[in-house]
């Protein structure tokens, strides 16, 4: 893994210097887009608006519409000099029960591994999150932009999860969520027991992208010249009348 941001976990008086690395990645099947009439591939460019010429990416600059006039120009140098401590810093401002965090406002994971010289206050900040049972609250600058974060522990690594702002959660105001006046005990009961029926202790490997698979599967048959099928059906919606029936029926059916 190729490190993306090198600074220092800051806790308390104490910097921990730590390199960060993407936890996750995609596996979206990468789809080209071509032209329908010949297949031709689509070509995505960077073109000036004035004289429609490309531009090469090292001939790209950033810059700020300043007033509505002239444009302000910005290097990396100009983000890294707004404030070299917060570039360079992923601050542990605040503790708090992990189970406090709804997990809307996560976003992204990251691993942080220390230096050779940040091994031991690595080991220690690590340690004393696993026994006072909290996560940490810290604030970081990546991509020009700062973040908050979640630090806690994977294994005996310490990630950083990025958050979304309070402000970036859309509120569910508009949403038309129905009342739980019209669910009988009966219901709720019924639900309850199949609930019970489908709990598994969790293990992430237990869950894989099949329709990634099946999307493959049909590529193949498409590339042999061989017919394609649909597979499976969509669901019949369930109404109000039939939803002791189907709940009855889903508790028999997990038994058996």
């Amino acid at each position: 893994m190729k490190a993306i941001w090198k600074g220092a976990i800051s806790f308390g008086l104490v910097n921990i210097p730590v390199k960060l690395y993407s936890a996750s990645h995609s596996n979206t099947l990468d789809l080209d887009m071509l032209r329908k009439s010949d297949h031709c591939h689509v070509k995505y460019m960077r073109v000036c608006e004035g004289d429609s010429k490309e531009i090469p990416y090292k001939d790209i600059v950033k810059g700020y519409k300043y007033n509505g006039g002239d444009y302000v120009i910005l290097t990396d140098k100009d983000f890294e000099n707004v404030n070299v401590e917060k570039t360079h810093t992923i601050d542990l401002i605040h503790f708090v029960y992990e189970n406090e965090i709804n997990s809307v406002y996560y976003e992204k994971p990251y691993y942080l591994e220390p230096e050779k010289s940040g091994t031991k206050p690595y080991a220690l900040l690590r340690e004393a999150i696993k026994k006072s049972k909290k996560v940490g609250i810290a604030k970081f600058v990546l991509k020009n932009r700062e973040h908050i974060g979640v630090i806690k522990l994977f294994n005996d690594a310490i990630i950083l999860n990025e958050m979304r702002y309070a402000d970036e959660v859309r509120s569910d105001e508009d949403l038309s969520i129905p009342s739980s006046k019209n669910i009988s005990a009966g219901e709720v009961d019924m639900a309850i027991t199949l609930i019970k029926q489908l709990s598994h202790k969790f293990n992430p490997k237990d869950y894989k992208d099949t329709y990634h698979d099946d999307l493959m599967n049909i590529i193949e048959l498409k590339a042999n010249g061989k017919k394609i099928k649909p597979t499976g059906k969509a669901p019949k919606l369930t109404s109000t009348k039939s939803l002791m029936t189907l709940l009855k029926a889903s508790i028999k059916k997990k038994a058996a």
